[in-house]
């Protein structure tokens, strides 16, 4: 498993369709998009940015429910992909027991941010959708530019003319 950091959420044009950022922290830094619903969207942000609303939002009410029961989120782990699909997990610990509960993405990172748990994602899952956010300053690293290179080229190895029918 790897550690990353949530990013944040943005906006993916020119579909409008919000995405949550996740970015390895050691290593190569690969960035993974999950692609999540505006609610989603919002209640991330929110937590990201400290908004305290008037009243709990679902992810608030949830976390509010773990704290009257004694349960921590111990950590989040995006397990994997099927298809376009990411599927993650939520490890929620109870005095000496551990228990995994399965959860999309984004009500899990929601979650995550509220409370501060680390987030990981299986090698699978980064090895096969992360991608690597390239600057024009890196673009002068010949080091990185080679590296980015091959990775494009592994893709255009990979990629079927079926992908692309509709």
């Amino acid at each position: 498993m790897i550690e990353v950091d949530l990013v944040g959420v943005r906006v993916e044009v020119p579909a409008n369709t919000p995405v949550v950022v996740l970015r390895e922290r050691e290593g190569r830094q690969r960035v993974l998009t999950i692609f999540i619903g505006a609610p989603e969207a919002t209640a991330i942000a929110f937590a990201l940015e400290g908004v305290e609303t008037p009243r709990p939002l679902t992810h608030d009410l949830f976390e509010s429910v773990l704290d009257e029961l004694g349960v921590r989120l111990e950590q989040v782990v995006v397990t994997s992909l099927v298809d376009t699909t990411f599927f993650a997990e939520l490890y929620l610990r109870t005095g000496n027991e551990v228990t995994v509960v399965s959860s999309r993405p984004s009500d899990a990172l929601a979650l995550a941010a509220r409370v501060g748990c680390p987030i990981y994602v299986e090698d699978v899952v980064i090895d096969e959708a992360g991608v690597i956010e390239v600057s024009e300053a890196d673009l002068d690293d010949p080091e990185l530019s080679d590296e980015v290179v091959e990775e494009f080229r592994q893709f255009i190895d990979s990629v079927n003319p079926d992908d692309f029918a509709s």
